[in-house]
């Protein structure tokens, strides 16, 4: 799905050593949302989501729903209590 308001580079660092050295490339691949967050590797969409979150200032997401986590079947109401996010904003 594209989105005008997201752009993304890719740099090939053995071409572009200086940008690789700015950003303290030591694996690959290395993701940079927004000078403000960073992480290496292949990561879960969670910890992506909260990456962006992060970059952008605004509390991580719980990504765990009370009901689930004390045994009750899943709410697929999202607006009912305990649904996500559960962990309240800072």
């Amino acid at each position: 799905m594209a989105n005008e308001n997201i752009s993304a580079e890719i740099v090939e660092i053995q071409e572009f050593p200086d940008v690789a050295q700015h950003y303290q490339v030591m694996g690959v691949p290395k993701t940079v949302i927004n000078d403000a967050a960073e992480f290496v590797g292949a990561v879960p969409d969670e910890v992506f989501v909260d990456a962006i979150l992060q970059s952008l200032g605004k509390p991580a997401v719980d990504w765990e729903p009370r009901n689930v986590a004390e045994g009750a079947e899943p709410n697929p109401d999202p607006s009912q209590e305990g649904w996500l996010p559960t962990r309240p904003p800072r």
